[in-house]
């Protein structure tokens, strides 16, 4: 068997294996792509609000009217995401997760969203572990995501073409041929024309699956290094001071805004036991989540402990920060968005062209085997 053949081998039975898993994966990630804009659409009475010149009211405002709507619920982190847009108390018990919107200028309470039924949310988790246990399905998802990698390879193997003569007829579609003919050269032609940016999609993808790749491209864009020690969290001696407070909290947010006084998102979380750390970060541009400053506050009297700015971190931190972005397209604004969910639709075509290849050239081989047997 020539070295062709082998890889047409490979690349038939591994489509056929992942290609459901494929569909879903691409087709959730179109979905989701944008989530943001639909929702700023269908529900800006709760999301958007009326830019105001006066600051954001303080995390424990926010916080105590959280209490308010979910007595029994304990607030996680409040994140402020712009000058248009409602503040979010993240809350949760042992029964719940709520999201509950607020108006940050004035801390009026907007919207209470429960994550376990909103659209996107389960779009997101259908993408990253099939609505499966996610230390199972993100496994399946992580598999499916490898195997696609290899079919993009092997893909573009099959396709190169033999001679210079084929190379016209390689980067088109020939829509006047029969439909199974239109269907072959589809699949070709836009597996190649997707698959640089379609393998970028796949690699950051991993990265929610497997911490390895995170870290292998930390390493890879820091020559070495180790990604833990760089992101690792101070930790605060728990004899020095009795309790957590909400001073602090509000102390971090002041000086975090101080900090960057150009974010337009930030976050700050609660600590939720004596010795966790208060933890704030800085976007410059709302709803993207790259580029951002971390800075790291006592429990217990919000003083400054540790601050990792941006322009601070290596090369390969800030890359491994701009995963999502990338991964979503976000990273290049609408354009980008645009792009990633072109580059999806077409990879969730892929399966669905693939499996009507083979199932054309099955059926053709059964039918002439047919004819031998009958003569």
């Amino acid at each position: 068997m020539g070295f062709k053949k082998q890889v047409r081998f490979l690349h038939k039975w591994l489509g056929l294996i992942s290609g459901l898993i494929v569909f879903i994966i691409s087709i959730t990630g179109c979905i989701f792509c944008f989530h943001d804009e639909i929702k700023d659409i269908t529900r800006k009475e709760w999301r958007l609000v009326k830019p105001q010149n006066k600051p954001f009211v303080l995390p424990s405002v926010l916080e105590e009217n959280a209490k308010q709507i979910v007595p029994n619920n304990k607030s996680s982190m409040v994140s402020y995401y712009g000058k248009n847009r409602s503040a979010i108390v993240y809350t949760y018990s042992d029964s719940e997760n709520l999201y509950l919107y607020f108006n940050p200028y004035t801390g009026k309470y907007l919207k209470t969203e429960d994550p376990e039924t909103e659209f996107f949310i389960i779009v997101e988790k259908i993408h990253l572990y099939l609505l499966l246990p996610d230390y199972i399905g993100k496994h399946i998802i992580g598999g499916a995501t490898i195997i696609f990698i290899l079919l993009l390879i092997s893909g573009i193997i099959q396709w190169w073409p033999k001679r210079k003569s084929d190379i016209k007829r390689s980067f088109s579609v020939k829509f006047s041929a029969k439909w199974r003919r239109v269907n072959y050269d589809w699949h070709n032609t836009s597996g190649f024309y997707i698959s640089i940016i379609a393998f970028i999609i796949a690699i950051t993808g991993l990265t929610f699956t497997y911490e390895w790749v995170g870290d292998g491209i930390y390493k890879t864009f820091n020559f070495g290094g180790d990604k833990e020690t760089e992101t690792k969290a101070p930790i605060v001696d728990t004899t020095k001071f009795k309790t957590n407070t909400l001073f602090a909290i509000d102390r971090a947010f002041i000086e975090t805004v101080k900090l960057q006084p150009k974010a337009e998102m930030i976050f700050v979380t609660f600590p939720q036991q004596k010795g966790d750390i208060i933890n704030t970060g800085a976007y410059p541009h709302t709803l993207r989540y790259d580029h951002q400053s971390n800075y790291y506050f006592h429990p217990s009297d919000g003083k400054l402990v540790q601050s990792d700015p941006y322009h601070e971190k290596s090369l390969g931190l800030q890359v491994v920060e701009m995963n999502y972005g990338i991964h979503t397209g976000q990273i290049l604004n609408l354009s980008g968005k645009i792009i990633a969910f072109i580059v999806s639709l077409i990879a969730a075509a892929l399966p669905i062209t693939g499996f009507v290849i083979w199932y054309g050239r099955r059926k053709k081989s059964k039918k002439t085997e047919h004819k031998k047997t009958a003569s």
